[in-house]
């Protein structure tokens, strides 16, 4: 009988990316800043869906959380 692979240590312990959100902000200004295109703005806003009801509508100060690229 063999054992189950063990959990990859790295998966878990993986730095969560995110971007406090600056006067001026778009979603589509940190898509181009940190991914180099604007139009993944959507994959931003589906990620925080649980904070943001309004993808035109984010505030200074809010956490948002960065997908993998």
């Amino acid at each position: 009988m063999t054992s189950p692979e063990p959990p990859d240590p790295g998966a878990a312990n993986a730095p969560l990316r995110t971007h406090v959100v600056r006067k001026g902000d778009t979603l589509s200004t940190i898509a181009e800043q940190v991914y180099g295109r604007a139009d993944r703005w959507t994959e931003i806003y589906a990620a925080n869906r649980d904070v943001l009801d309004d993808p035109d509508c984010i505030h200074a100060g809010q956490v948002l959380q960065l997908p993998a690229d």
